[in-house]
């Protein structure tokens, strides 16, 4: 590599991604926490490649970067990188295909674990000094022997069914990308009709991205076709839920809860009904935000800059635009 690359590192992530970067004489970097846009233009013109967490990478950015060949994303979504302008200027977005597998798998089983057992209600029920009353409360669900339905089949889907199948769950999977035989090799059954599927699950967890087709693909329709004991989580991304149905469908019981790591709009307005409704377990938008995650998404994301610019970056972990 005749000349070093200069790496724009916006937002700042886990030191262990930063010394690949200290350790690599061929690349320097810069860390940008200012991420506002007049910002991003002043630095972009002369960088070869971008690390970003969840700032947006507007067209107008993207634009000014004479330079840039490889925007490399840490995690997996990427709705917040100008997709067009990027393509147009023929520069490589790459994820962070498989560092946040198994967090991401895990947090869903919290989620699922905390509504399914009332962790709230019981919780205060002690802390209140209300044990006495405990044959009051409302009965919780076992996970033994539920239907799941994992919606959209990729590495946190694959992940996921290892953890349903702990439980002894029976695991439905939803995706028209994926072959039967991978589903049913990894203990999992392939539905075809989504519609026709949600009818008989206890369970259903999301797990795409959000494009024309996946936005409000779970409306208040789709819900009222449930069963009553139905649990919905979104550890994917905002906006495949219709949050307005989604209130409206458990303030009338249509199901028995629902656990959001990702919202429509983040942060969620104050006025977002469902930050009142106490059938929802909420989350910050950190799933994958555990110690180790991060230290592999830090990695991963600046050792795809790395193996770009040597020739040798896995097609796995490029965004197929």
């Amino acid at each position: 590599m005749p000349d070093k690359k200069k790496i724009l590192v916006i937002q700042p992530i886990h030191k262990a991604g930063i010394e690949l970067l200290d350790n690599n004489p061929n690349f320097e970097y810069e860390i940008v926490e200012d991420f506002k846009i007049e910002n991003l233009k002043s630095k972009i013109t002369d960088c070869d490649a971008i690390s970003i967490r969840t700032a947006k990478l507007t067209s107008e950015v993207i634009n000014l970067g004479k330079k840039l060949k490889i925007i490399s994303r840490h995690g997996v979504g990427y709705d917040n990188i100008d997709l067009d302008a990027s393509k147009k200027k023929n520069i490589v977005i790459a994820i962070t295909a498989t560092a946040n597998a198994v967090a991401v798998s895990e947090h869903v089983m919290f989620m699922l674990l905390n509504i399914s057992k009332r962790k709230n209600m019981y919780d205060n029920t002690v802390r209140l000094g209300n044990f006495s009353e405990r044959n009051k409360l409302p009965k919780t669900i076992e996970l033994w022997k539920k239907n799941i339905l994992i919606v959209g089949f990729g590495r946190i889907g694959q992940n996921l069914i290892k953890r349903c199948l702990g439980f002894e769950m029976n695991v439905f999977v939803y995706d028209p990308f994926v072959s039967k035989e991978i589903v049913e090799k990894l203990g999992g059954k392939k539905v075809e009709d989504l519609k026709e599927s949600v009818k008989s699950m206890d369970a259903i967890s999301l797990h795409m991205p959000l494009n024309e087709k996946t936005k409000n693909l779970i409306n208040y329709n789709l819900i009222k076709n449930m069963k009553k004991n139905c649990i919905i989580i979104n550890a994917a991304r905002g906006g495949i839920i219709n949050e307005h149905d989604l209130d409206k469908a458990l303030n009338k019981e249509l199901i028995f809860g629902a656990g959001l790591d990702v919202f429509e709009k983040e942060p969620p307005d104050k006025n977002n009904p469902l930050l009142k409704n106490n059938k929802v377990f909420l989350s910050p938008h950190t799933a994958a935000f555990t110690e180790d995650c991060m230290i592999r998404m830090a990695k991963e994301t600046v050792q795809n800059i790395i193996d770009f610019f040597e020739k040798k970056l896995d097609k796995s972990k490029l965004v197929n635009l």
